[in-house]
């Protein structure tokens, strides 16, 4: 067995803490927090066939895409109730128009949006609201721009916990707000922006012993980074040259690192893959405090995108990122919103469908392949955040008017009529 620890990620500290205790930050110097354990010696070839194995078992746990990799995070007493959905098991999908467009490069797709609440959270969720459980937790919340609110809910009600949610005023989708409200949390709408909900949430967490699952919580980033565990368990253990995910609050870049790092420490891997962060041109503080080389974050005070689930303007795991870059080799970008819309299209072609954040992942590999930072036919994996359903309105509003007339039309129940209108149509779409 191993044993689990926090440690501040700040170089000048790594101080240990407790890990029985609920911190989320450094007691020492208020840096960030990471689970780290003290791993037995074990035989790779002999874990992945336990891996592998599990896939055919019926035990509910195996059934979980995060917990069938259990050995990697092993922060939970014996006996410990799991609280799964049976997340993860997505699909790796090759898309060869995307990747001719994009590149044209060797483009497969880890969609996240196969998780029971259509997102990437839902990784994450499960060791984080289990770890709550385990702590006799009554109630958890988080601040969000729709995925962690639809996630936290969803395991929050299956755990027997309450759930309160804290969302910018009307900037969130409906329907992810939906999934929320269905699932039981109560939903508080405060400020313009999700950094300004998180902050008055973070500071009125400790008044009403509230439970934070933000990516903040470092045991959120454990049940994140098995997704390239699996990723590379569905490639033969065979690394791709990059993985490319979008950055928002850049939990999921930081989980994708730590997890390459644990498995490449422990022998599964010798080649380590370039991570990628792809952000919003108007929700960039990622991007610009890299470009500006600054050792502080450049914040963006109000930031702008349409792709909603990446419109943060200070990010909370920057640090935990760029170390992520920093080690692997990565590259950050910065797309448009125009230039999202068009990755979406495009990985419609291919019939994947997806919400506009994902989007950017494809955007941005075209961008670097066109200035030369990504090269021709490199192997590709990027990772799909959402679901196509998590924003249906974002879908409608940007049909236009010639595309409405070619695929949707409004018909007499009669079968004259009925014939005529498919004629119609069927010659616009010859």
């Amino acid at each position: 067995m191993s044993s689990a620890y926090l440690q501040c990620i700040e170089e000048g500290c790594q101080a240990r803490q407790d890990p029985r205790r609920e911190e989320y930050l450094c007691s020492v110097c208020g840096g960030l927090l990471e689970v780290r354990y003290d791993f037995r010696r074990f035989d790779p070839e002999a874990i992945r066939r336990t891996w592998h194995q599990r896939r055919l078992s019926g035990e509910p746990i195996d059934r979980s895409g995060v917990w069938r990799f259990r050995e990697l995070i092993d922060f939970l007493e014996p006996g410990a109730r799991i609280i799964s959905l049976s997340e993860g098991s997505t699909p790796l999908v090759g898309t060869r128009r995307a990747g001719w467009w994009a590149g044209p490069v060797h483009l497969t797709i880890k969609h996240q949006g196969n998780n029971p609440t259509g997102s990437f959270k839902d990784l994450g969720m499960t060791a984080c609201i289990t770890r709550a459980a385990s702590r006799d937790v009554q109630m958890v919340a988080c601040a969000s721009t729709g995925n962690t609110s639809s996630s936290m809910a969803a395991y929050a009600s299956r755990a027997g916990m309450k759930s309160l949610l804290f969302v910018p005023y009307r900037q969130i989708s409906a329907a992810k707000l939906a999934q929320a409200l269905d699932f039981g949390a109560i939903v508080v709408e405060v400020g313009d922006t999700f950094d300004e909900a998180f902050r008055l949430l973070r500071e009125i967490a400790p008044e009403l012993d509230l439970y934070l699952v933000n990516s903040v919580n470092p045991f959120r980033i454990e049940g994140q980074k098995t997704i390239v565990a699996e990723m590379l368990e569905q490639r033969a253990w065979r690394p791709p040259d990059y993985i490319v995910v979008p950055g928002g609050n850049l939990g999921n870049a930081s989980a994708l690192g730590k997890g390459l790092r644990e498995l490449k420490e422990l022998g599964f891997i010798e080649k380590v893959p370039r991570i990628i962060v792809i952000q919003a041109q108007g929700a960039n503080p990622f991007y610009r405090t890299l470009e500006s080389g600054s050792s502080n974050l450049i914040p963006v005070e109000n930031p702008h995108t349409e792709a909603t689930a990446i419109r943060i303007g200070r990010p909370a795991n920057w640090k935990k990122a760029r170390r992520v870059l920093e080690w692997s080799g990565g590259l950050c970008e910065s797309v448009t919103d125009e230039e999202i819309f068009e990755a979406k299209r495009v990985l419609a072609e291919d019939g994947v469908g997806c919400e506009p954040a994902s989007a950017a992942t494809v955007a941005g590999v075209r961008k670097l392949c066109r200035a030369g930072r990504i090269e021709r036919h490199a192997d590709v994996v990027a990772v799909l955040t959402g679901n196509q359903l998590k924003d249906t309105d974002y879908i409608m509003r940007h049909r236009s008017a010639s595309e409405e007339s070619r695929q949707r039309m409004q018909v007499e129940p009669n079968l004259q009529a009925l014939r005529k209108a498919l004629e119609s149509l069927l010659a616009v779409t010859a």
